[in-house]
């Protein structure tokens, strides 16, 4: 518990600092950066933290599936329904991530 109240303090930071990163340097007049190389580089991370999420989230879904089934064989139907949804749910978050980046990138 404690760690995670360091884990929200950080994205908190990071959220509010931002806005920072969108200003342009003193004397440039398009900014003077390269935006294309930096989009493509957040959209790799973004696209690996989505996925590594996504298969954490998986993988313990379907250990809690088969210890429910395992625990009570007569509910299995409807913990199978359960896990296929919320499978569903998690890859939905892979593919929404890709295609966002999919679309910001191209």
């Amino acid at each position: 518990m404690k760690n995670m109240k360091y884990v929200l303090f950080l994205l908190a930071l990071l959220a509010f600092a931002s806005p920072i990163f969108a200003q342009a340097p003193a004397g440039a007049a398009g900014g003077g950066t390269d935006h294309a190389s930096w989009v493509a580089i957040t959209a790799g991370f973004s696209m690996a933290i989505a996925s590594g999420l996504c298969a954490l989230g998986q993988g313990k879904a379907i250990a809690g599936a088969a210890e429910g089934m395992a625990r009570n064989p007569a509910a299995s139907a409807g913990i199978r329904f359960a896990l296929i949804l919320g499978l569903i749910l998690i890859e939905s978050l892979a593919l929404y991530t890709f295609a966002i980046i999919f679309v910001k990138v191209v």
